[in-house]
């Protein structure tokens, strides 16, 4: 799998939020975007996910152009996403999640409250021991830690089975041994499935502790890429986002 992204530009009025940016991501990487508020990840973001259309470049999935493609139709090329708030259906149990995201990624819509109670059982469960959710099962969403929605979004995206993982703020409102954990875990599923992963994130050390490769945005243009090490030690960097960190 390969993400390729190619001179994106992306405007709001006069305000520039993207200018030219341009990077790959391939299969099994684990590349972190950060920067500074306003640096443009979360309209990159967005375009790459298809919820905004680019004002010029292109975005390929496999030497696929799907620039400006609707996310329903992303989905299934591949792409998945999870949210810097978790987003669960309170009211359903931790499995019935999972069905219910099985059942719309097998296109198998209607009456999906009622089907998802009795379909892909198994495989939901699946999904859930991948995600160390199997035993609370049987809850109901709006019951679990916030640690455990985050896991549970995850396994709604993997129902997707998707080639590339884009993860908005992934460990945002977590405990510090969470969000190790979790992205831990992200780290075990990349790696097993070959699975790319994207990921925005402010908390540094999430960053260089689990990230294969780092890209930082700064005032809408892409400023350095390349190993953690490199980019930590980059003098505009530095000067720009992480300062004496």
């Amino acid at each position: 799998m390969k993400l390729e992204v190619r001179e994106l530009r992306k405007s709001y009025g006069a305000f520039a939020a993207l200018r030219g940016v341009s990077f790959e991501v391939r299969s099994g990487e684990r590349v972190a975007m950060i920067g500074p508020n306003g640096a443009g990840k979360s309209t990159c973001f967005n375009v790459v996910n298809g919820q905004l259309r680019p004002d010029a470049g292109t975005v390929r999935l496999d030497d696929i152009d799907v620039s400006g493609r609707a996310p329903r139709h992303l989905a299934r090329l591949g792409i998945g996403r999870t949210f810097q708030t978790a987003e669960t259906f309170a009211s359903m149990s931790v499995r019935e999640n999972v069905q219910l995201a099985l059942l719309s990624h097998r296109g198998r819509c209607g009456s999906l409250v009622a089907n998802a109670r009795c379909a892909f059982v198994a495989e939901a469960q699946a999904l859930l021991e991948r995600v160390g959710l199997a035993a609370q099962a049987d809850r109901a969403s709006a019951s679990l830690a916030y640690a455990d929605l985050k896991r549970l979004e995850l396994a709604l995206a993997l129902a997707g089975e998707p080639k590339l993982l884009l993860m908005d703020e992934p460990t945002a409102g977590m405990a510090p041994q969470e969000r190790s954990e979790l992205m831990r875990l992200v780290v075990e599923l990349a790696e097993r499935d070959s699975t790319a992963v994207l990921f925005t994130e402010h908390d540094m050390d999430v960053v260089f502790g689990f990230a294969t490769r780092v890209l930082v945005l700064h005032a809408g243009a892409l400023i350095a890429s390349g190993t953690p090490e490199a980019v930590r030690a980059d003098p505009r960097v530095r000067e720009v986002y992480l300062g004496s960190a």
